[in-house]
């Protein structure tokens, strides 16, 4: 049985934004119908560009980038992930995506290792850059350099978790004996996965050296694939070394309407053919209705059981 996935931000059109216990709720039905993890997306804030690539025709749909009205919200995923933490007891918790380069590293790595401890090592964390421009000038981060600060990111956190005191020099970052407490729930910190909207040989250099799982962004082909075990394979890995994630896309009937669940499901068995373990499902995607979430959840369960025997 593939492990499924639950996005929990982004469904705004079947729950109040403001409703954060409702989203905690959600995570709990998730797991008692046998999901194996729940995600939270990641915006510190918006600005005016943020759809300027054209909004998204139907709300249920994905965020992606440039096609979001600028007062989306986007709760922290970290103050959620902790809430969910605490309500739930099997199910993993991820931090899919987390815009690293707007936290300072140590601070970052601070807040992921009490999470981690908190959820006792169901913690999924999968660092990026991002898109958004605004977002990074608006914090004062250079947006331009923000690949090359989350290679140093990386590195700092790895350090901080693994050794008290920890000492780093490097470009963006400097800093002697310092000592952060506590530690992750295992040294090696949070499971960390890494993806884009391309197989980047830079996506792949950070999975080699700290990932867990590989996510692409989209819809994945056989090509992006074959270019991904090409370059594994020429650093020694292979694609059976990583969880590899993918999920579903729909096509909807009309602009203000749910998309049909059994046809986004047909997408799983093509995937599960080039090698994919986990899916991601977006509820509000196929449904409107809040209270229908559980029985929701329990009927992708038994789908998606019944298209992988």
């Amino acid at each position: 049985m593939p492990r499924l996935v639950s996005v929990l931000t982004e469904n705004w059109t079947m729950t109040d934004p403001r409703d954060l216990r409702g989203i905690v709720r959600m995570a709990q039905e998730a797991e008692d119908a046998g999901f194996d993890m729940v995600m939270v997306s990641d915006h510190v804030l918006l600005g005016p560009s943020a759809g300027s690539a054209g909004r998204m025709a139907n709300p249920r749909d994905y965020a992606m980038p440039g096609n979001q009205d600028p007062l989306t919200a986007w709760p922290s995923n970290i103050v959620l992930l902790s809430a969910i933490a605490q309500a739930t007891s099997r199910i993993r918790i991820g931090a899919i995506a987390l815009i690293a380069p707007l936290r300072h590293p140590l601070v970052l790595a601070h807040d992921l290792a009490a999470l981690d401890l908190l959820s006792e090592g169901r913690l999924v964390i999968q660092p990026t850059v991002s898109w958004h421009r605004d977002e990074y000038d608006a914090i004062g981060v250079d947006f331009t350099r923000r690949g090359r600060i989350l290679d140093e990111q990386l590195q700092v956190m790895k350090a901080a978790w693994q050794a008290s005191p920890a000492s780093f020099h490097g470009e963006h970052f400097d800093f002697d004996e310092v000592y952060l407490e506590p530690k992750p729930w295992t040294p090696a910190g949070p499971a960390m996965w890494f993806g884009g909207e391309r197989v980047h040989p830079k996506v792949v250099e950070r999975l080699i050296a700290y990932g867990s799982g590989f996510h692409p962004v989209g819809r994945v082909d056989a090509d992006d694939i074959d270019r991904l075990r090409e370059l594994l394979r020429a650093a020694g890995r292979s694609t059976a070394d990583f969880e590899m994630v993918g999920g579903t896309r729909v096509e909807f009937p009309s602009d203000d309407a749910c998309a049909p669940l059994p046809q986004a499901l047909q997408e799983i068995p093509r995937q599960v053919e080039l090698g994919f373990t986990t899916f991601c499902i977006k509820p509000s995607i196929f449904i409107d209705d809040r209270a229908a979430h559980r029985s929701f959840c329990d009927e992708v369960v038994r789908r998606v059981a019944a298209l992988t025997q």
